[in-house]
Parts: structure tokens; sequence; C-alpha cells
């Protein structure tokens, strides 16, 4: 079994900073993209940012020099630093995972809550 555990989040005043991680645990054969996504208030999940081995990464267009996705693989452990926050920035942040172990499987974290507000 493989868990995914986020943490970082928080309320943060407009152009603040955060940073969110996310663990991989469990039975881990290899980690081939892992990414986050966000959720705001009746909107859908949407994709916020994603990393591909072999240093494949992509960010969508709202967030694009505002924030940054990195790997750490020796830990299985996936960052987010948000800066420049907006207020619509604001929804739950889900981690998400693409994970072999003895299949290939697509995993989420449970989110953590990002508020910008003054």
């Amino acid at each position: 079994q493989v868990q995914l555990v986020e943490s970082g989040g928080g309320l943060v005043q407009p152009g603040g900073s955060l940073r969110l991680s996310c663990a991989a645990s469990g039975s881990i054969v290899s980690i081939y993209v892992m990414a986050w996504h966000r959720q705001a208030p009746g909107k859908q999940r949407e994709l916020v940012a994603s990393s591909a081995n072999g240093g494949i990464i992509n960010y969508a267009d709202f967030v694009k020099g505002r924030f940054t996705i990195s790997r750490d693989n020796a830990k299985n452990t996936v960052y987010l630093q948000m800066n420049s926050l907006k207020p619509e920035d604001t929804a739950v942040y889900y981690c998400n995972a693409l994970i072999r172990n003895t299949i290939v499987t697509n995993y989420w974290g449970r989110g953590t809550q990002v508020t910008v507000s003054s």
C-alpha cells in the first residue's frame, strides 16, 4: 500500500509565500510523476504543476513565475513553493503521484487547505 501525505498549508496574506510538501511512503518500486492539483469551492480540480522523471516539469499558466515544483527523489517527496500568493489561489491542494509497486497506480493525498486572505 502507498500513502501520500501533504503538509504546509495554512492562512497567508496576499503577496505572501507558503511551501507545501508531499511525502510518498509504502511499497514503492518507482515514482514516474509527482504533481500538485487544487480545487477551489464550487470549481473543478485543476492541475497546478507536475514533475516527471527526466526533469520534465509543467506549470499551469496561472502559476507560472510564482510557483516552483521540486522533488527530492531520495525522500520520495515533492514540494510546491508558492510565492506572490493571490486570493484566487485559495483552494485545497492535492498531491498526486504515478507510482509503480506491483502495478502502476495513480495515487492521491487527502489535501491541504491554502487560504490567501487579508
